[in-house]
């Protein structure tokens, strides 16, 4: 006998209204249609959980494609616990169950008071487990016996003639476990419970003060102080989840919630001021510790109280909890110099600005839009990891020898060397398309390999990975060595002259002229290409090379131009004469700035190699220009989740009662027994005993077993097998 035997999968069968209505209400309070919701809410939680939510479009469109994230778009799928759908379909299963249990409770609750005392005889010999014994006592002793047994193991009993009986006998009848019954009422009513303080809690309150008080949701930009009315929510709505962030010294009490593609203001019935905050790294670079040190005032009484906000320590004010969400910048001021990335370095110029803010930039020719979007002020970073980069498997193409220094910063590697390299920024250049590239420029160089770099990193794609651009610091630890060299490359008359030094140098006096001519048309060639100053070819009046410069052009001008069996010797003279082409030019850099030629060591020649893969790898920069950063000004901010959810109490209560009716539904059985009572005879008795359960088990048979000894008196036997299944009265 299930524990929910007498409850029907089919709904509440109206006898009026039409036949439509009819069968809407039947399948509504069907048991099979609250599974199928139930089925439906499971599949969009793994779509909420496997999918990402709340983030903003543009990262959908970069994952998806325009057209399939429109199609998520547009169904929800990028806020499927609040979406419209989603909410309907919680609001029918709430409506549902909950008319299950109205169809279904009071069939239960008659059953547990039923103790079906009113059973046949046949009825009890068609049980499984049954027996039947004489006794030597007259029919009452019996039946107190039996009784006094029932209750002594904690059944409740009723005793009665037995019904249509002709011979007069005594039905006794008990039960225990009943409330087994009840789990099947406190699990469903704990769903609806759970389901309807997740409604509470969730948009469905705001959305339906939207509806009914003209609220709309900002699917723009601005300042809070000149968000209109219709934006803003009432101070005493009742429920609300959202994130506000305030940095160091400064105050709020609106609250920002997203609500489908837009968002509403929330204003808080108190004001947070930020004094300090806190936070504390481990040596992996990941935060150990971060607090808040607020002081709250009351909007009312404007009473205010220091308090403290860690993580996992919220604070409970007036209804509503503040937990400490993370932390970001506040809007540090930066200070940068920007340098450009063609022409001479002496175009540089200062910029200052607060994270977060944006400005113009224009050259005359070109226009780009500044977005300073955060600062860091720690960065740990696994240099083992950035100094394998560069090292490619053993390759005899000749473009691997040239593409060696190439790659993403930081591969995977045995062993970690995590070092903190000091503050960045990050940046956006827009161009007047709108299209974008993130910088992550470092302040300080970094060793690598023996070598200090400034790295810059790159990427076109949100969410993607940065390529860094490693530019080697000069002796004094400055870019300018390297901006100087880079300039020289960019001026042909600078790299005329160092063609002409280079060939004075390799070449004894009084060489023939063609030589001359033949050797500085080929350093000048390669020096060209090397700076960007592709050729074209003569019969399609395209250039000879699509890469835009450095070594991956040279490599692709020689792969076109030498034949297979002579392009290792080839590629050993290009390499020759590009690297004495370039001593030179970085000879004349650093005559125009007033320094000394370098010398032959190892400390130059480490800046040189450097400094050409850098000049290699720039000419696939981005940017015409490169931001560094001089010095800073950190601010910085904590956000918080404020949240007012009365709902809570509601789902608390309603996973109280599911465990009850969990642990009521599996670990309680209910158990009936039966004892028909004759006289037998003048002075003796006979009496059939029959039991079933809602779930048999071994346990079961040594029940019957040890209550049919204490109350017939009759010794264990080895009775029949038990059939699977249940007993049915």
């Amino acid at each position: 006998m299930s524990s929910i035997s007498n409850v029907s999968t089919s709904g509440l069968r109206l006898r009026s209204g039409s036949r439509s209505w009819r069968s809407f209400v039947e399948l509504l309070s069907s048991m099979r249609f609250a599974i199928s919701l139930l089925v439906v809410v499971a599949i969009a939680s793994i779509i909420g959980t496997v999918l990402q939510q709340g983030e903003p479009l543009n990262n959908y469109i970069d994952q998806f494609g325009p057209f399939w994230a429109a199609v998520f778009h547009r169904i929800d799928l990028f806020n499927v616990y609040s979406s419209w759908w989603f909410v309907m379909i919680m609001g029918f299963l709430v409506v549902s169950t909950s008319l299950c249990l109205i169809r279904n409770t009071p069939k239960i609750l008659a059953d547990l008071r039923n103790f079906k005392a009113g059973i046949r005889e046949q009825a009890l010999r068609s049980f499984h487990d049954k027996f039947e014994a004489e006794q030597v006592t007259p029919r009452e002793t019996t039946v107190a016996r039996i009784v006094a047994q029932l209750k002594g193991r904690g059944y409740a009993v009723k005793v009665q003639p037995a019904e249509g009986d002709a011979q007069g006998g005594t039905m006794v009848a008990a039960k225990t476990g009943g409330i087994n019954r009840l789990g099947y009422i406190l699990a469903h009513s704990a769903f609806v419970l759970i389901c309807l303080g997740g409604l509470l809690d969730g948009d469905m309150m705001i959305r339906l003060q939207m509806l009914l008080f003209g609220k709309q949701t900002l699917k723009s930009n601005m300042e809070i102080s000149q968000v209109p009315q219709r934006n803003i929510l009432s101070v005493n709505n009742p429920t609300y989840r959202g994130n506000l962030s305030i940095p160091e010294g400064s105050s709020s009490n609106m609250a920002i919630l997203t609500i489908g593609d837009g968002s509403v203001l929330q204003p808080l019935p108190f004001i947070i001021t930020l004094k300090k905050f806190v936070v504390d790294y481990y040596s992996t670079g990941m935060p150990r510790l971060f607090a808040s040190d607020v002081v709250i005032t009351d909007r009312k009484t404007g009473k205010s109280f220091p308090a403290t906000i860690r993580v996992n320590h919220p604070l409970t004010y007036d209804g509503v909890t503040i937990f400490q969400s993370g932390f970001d910048d506040g809007g540090s001021h930066l200070m940068l110099k920007a340098w450009p990335m063609q022409g001479p370095a002496e175009n540089t110029f200062d910029l200052t600005g607060d994270v977060g803010s944006s400005r113009q930039l224009t050259n005359g020719k070109q226009a780009l839009r500044l977005e300073l979007t955060g600062f860091r002020m720690m960065n740990v970073e696994d240099l083992n990891r950035a100094e394998q980069d560069g090292k490619a498997p053993p390759s005899s193409s000749f473009m691997h020898r040239f593409d060696e220094h190439l790659g993403a910063a930081v591969k995977r590697n045995e062993t970690s060397k995590l070092t903190n390299v000091g503050p960045a920024v990050i940046y956006k250049l827009r161009d007047a398309a709108g299209q974008a590239h993130e910088f992550f420029n470092y302040m300080l160089p970094v060793e690598l390999g023996g070598t200090k770099v400034f790295l810059a990193g790159e990427r076109s794609e949100l969410g993607g990975a940065y390529h860094y651009l490693r530019i080697p610091a000069d002796s004094k630890d400055s870019i300018d060595g390297w901006m100087r060299f880079r300039a020289a490359l960019d001026d042909p008359a600078l790299r005329t002259r160092a063609v002409d030094a280079y060939v004075k140098e390799s070449l004894p006096p009084g060489s023939p002229a063609t030589l001359v001519q033949q050797l500085q048309a080929t350093a000048g060639r390669t020096l060209d290409i090397f700076a960007g100053e592709i050729p074209d070819d003569p019969k399609t009046g395209l250039p000879v090379v699509k890469a835009p410069g450095g070594l991956p052009a040279l490599a692709e001008f020689l792969e076109k131009s030498v034949p297979k069996d002579q392009l290792a010797k080839a590629s050993d003279v290009f390499i020759r004469v590009l690297n004495g082409t370039l001593w030179q030019l970085w000879q004349v850099s650093r005559a125009q700035a007033g320094q000394a030629p370098a010398v032959d060591n190892a400390a130059n020649n480490r800046f040189f190699n450097a400094a050409v893969l850098a000049l290699s790898d720039s000419t696939f920069y981005p940017a015409p220009l490169y931001l560094q950063l001089t010095d800073f000004k950190q601010v910085e901010a904590s956000i918080f989740q404020v949240a007012r959810a009365p709902g809570k109490v509601i789902v608390y209560f309603g996973a109280i009662l599911l465990i009850l009716g969990v642990f009521a539904m599996l670990y309680i059985r209910e158990r009936r027994v039966w004892f028909l009572v004759r006289d037998s005879g003048p002075s003796g008795s006979k009496t059939l005993m029959a039991m079933s359960t809602n779930r048999r088990t071994l346990e079961f048979q040594k029940d019957f077993e040890t209550l049919r000894t204490a109350t017939l008196g009759v010794a264990s036997q080895a009775p029949a097998a038990a059939a699977p299944g249940s007993d049915h009265p």
